[in-house]
Parts: C-alpha cells; structure tokens; sequence
C-alpha cells in the first residue's frame, strides 16, 4: 500500500480574486503565520506520502518561493519530492486547463509510476489536521472504485455552495450525490478529497478526456453515479474543517482560530502543521499598547490597541491606532491614530496617519499587496 499526492494550487482563485491576483490560492496566507498548502502538505508528509505534485495554472513564484526544497516539511528525499506540474509542460495541450479533470490529464507522466498502489488527490482551500493512512485504508477495505473523505453538516455553511455533497448508508455507501449545490443536513459535505487507486485513476483519465470531460466532480463522479457506473465511498471526518472558497468565507475562518476548541483540532501536537521557518525577532508591545484576542505572529512592534485579529509577521503600528477584527498580513505600515475594523490588509501595506477604514465581517475592506492607503 504505497500512496502518492495530488494537490490542486488553483481551484477557487476566481472567488477569492482580491487575494489571488498575484498569487495561487494555495500560497494565500492564512492564521498569522501559514499559507493554506502547508496544511494539505503536512498532513501528506505526517501520513507517509512523500511523492506529492502540486498542479499548478499560473502565478505561482510566490508558492516556488514558500515551499524552497520543501526540507521544513520533511520532504526533501532522495528517492521521493515535491514537483510542480504546471500547464504544457508535456507540451500535449495548447490551452490551460479548465477542470481538474483536464489537470490531472496533463499529470499522466506523474501519475504512471508502477510503484506507488494509490492517489491521493487534494484541494488546497480546505484546511484540516487529517491521518491519510486511516482513510486509505478505509478506501482499501471497501473495494469502492473511489472514496471520498467528507464532514458532516455544518450550520455555518447554510446557504453556501458546495463542489460535492453527499448522502451515505449505514455501510458509507453513498446512496446519492449532488454537485455545485448548498449542504443539506443530512448529507456529507465534501472537503475536496478524494483516494483512487492508481490504475483506476488513470484509466478514467483517459477515457474522460477523450470525450472532453473536464470536471471531476460533476463529469466523472456525478455523471457516472447516475448510470451506475461507479461505487463510492464515503470516509466520515469529524474533526475541525475549515474551507475558504472565497472572501468571506476566508475572513470568518481566520477568525474562528481565536476560539480554543478550533485552534486545539486544527494544530495538534502528534501531528503538526509545518510551515517554512524564518528567524524573527520576538514581538515587540510598547507600554500604551492594548492588545485582547490576537493570534500574532514574531516581528512585530505594536504600539496601539489590537482586538480579535490576526496578524503576521513584520506589523508595525503607531500609537493611536486601533485594529479590530481585521487580518493584517506580513510587513504592514500602519500610521498613527489609524482605525482598522473588519479589514484585509495584504503584504507590505502601508496605511497613512488618521486612515479611517471599515467593513463588515460579510464584507470586509481589502487592501491589495503594496498599497498605499
């Protein structure tokens, strides 16, 4: 049983366009301190899967530059690595692709390695501390043709669309599927997770795309259900899942980390989250600084008032300002008597003395990479 990974870098980059203009979803930092592919790629690396490609469609220096050698997520090996897939590189499509089907075509060369049994196949907009190991062998024990690993309803995503949700029986047999809809509360939601034996796998691939079939979801999953085509699996995972498909939900997400109960199922000790590793002097707090319910990352000097935020590495802010309820990424220049309340501040950001910003936890105010304000 020797598995290998699939991890998708630019799913859902049009919904979270603000923050992904100049970056893949999967290099958008997240929670002060992380960017979202060091989740799916920790729980890889701490559940043995040592032989990973990241398919990738455009704008993705900045995740070349995060993931280095990939020595800080122990994946570094001499016979096993990380390696970008990214468009024409087999130079046998002239387009980008559109669908994840159509990606994981273009990975067929990664793919045909007769040494690995199983594929493990990722987004990275969902964010959770998973053991692969356990839903591979659920996938092995139950000679579906496909699992896929799923959390149960949650009311906070009432009313939001869903790539994938899902009903089982008692057996974890789904028993129907539905594609591009809202939860349903007796359903399973998919977190974009799927385990293929490798063979199978490629064998879709290359019967779908002969047909044009693009999406996984929808043209191979669904299509194939309704003709009683495909046995799949459900593996139930009923820890902390949180799934930034656009702004506001990226926001809220980045919020719940405040609460203990999310943090203490996200970031566990037998298994952690790694990411790349920077020497940073710790945090400075002048005397009239007032900070209440921050998750603050090292290098920062803040001399003003701080409530329920996150904020990364680098932050600077003058006397007089007041933060609230905003995320503030990495190397932000904030002026003094300034007032942040539910904002996105983007990398090397500078907010001018007396800036007087606001939005709304469902709306929040975003300032791109660089700006001025």
């Amino acid at each position: 049983m020797k598995p290998m990974g699939i991890i998708f870098s630019n799913i859902y980059d049009n919904a979270l366009s603000e923050l992904t203009n100049i970056r893949t979803v999967a290099s958008l930092p997240f929670g002060s301190r992380y960017r979202q592919i060091d989740f799916v790629l920790s729980n890889m690396s701490n559940s043995g899967i040592y032989n990973i490609g990241i398919i990738t469609k455009y704008n993705y220096r900045s995740l070349m530059d995060h993931l280095g050698s990939c020595a800080d997520w122990d994946l570094n090996r001499k016979n096993e690595s990380v390696v970008f897939l990214p468009p024409f590189a087999e130079g046998n499509s002239n387009r980008v692709y559109s669908g994840k089907l159509e990606a994981l075509y273009t990975a067929r060369n990664f793919l045909d390695d007769p040494q690995y049994d199983y594929v493990v196949v990722c987004d990275s907009t969902v964010l959770c501390n998973i053991d692969f190991r356990r839903a591979i062998g659920h996938h092995i024990n139950s000679g579906a043709d496909v699992t896929a690993i799923a959390c149960k309803y949650d009311p906070a995503d009432e009313g939001k669309g869903r790539a994938l949700i899902l009903k089982a029986n008692k057996k974890n047999r789904v028993v129907d599927l539905l594609t591009e809809t809202t939860p349903r509360r007796d359903y399973y939601t998919g977190m974009g997770m799927f385990i293929f034996s490798r063979k199978y796998l490629l064998d879709v691939l290359n019967e779908t795309y002969s047909k044009g079939l693009l999406h996984l979801e929808r043209d191979l999953l669904l299509k194939r259900f309704n003709q009683g085509e495909i046995d799949i699996s459900v593996y139930p995972f009923d820890g902390v899942v949180l799934c930034n498909q656009d702004i506001e939900s990226y926001y809220l997400n980045n919020m719940r980390l405040l609460d203990k109960k999310t943090r203490d199922g996200l970031f566990l000790d037998e298994t952690p989250i790694y990411t790349k590793v920077r020497d940073e002097a710790p945090t400075y707090y002048g005397k009239d600084s007032d900070i209440d319910d921050c998750m603050i990352a090292d290098g920062c000097v803040l001399h003003g008032k701080v409530q329920k935020s996150i904020l990364f590495r680098d932050v600077k802010a003058e006397a007089g300002s007041v933060i609230e309820g905003s995320i503030i990424m990495q190397g932000a220049r904030i002026g003094r008597d300034v007032l942040l309340k539910n904002v996105i501040l983007d990398k090397n950001v500078t907010v001018r003395e007396g800036t007087v910003l606001s939005g709304t936890p469902e709306h929040p105010v975003i300032v791109q990479k660089g700006e001025t304000v």
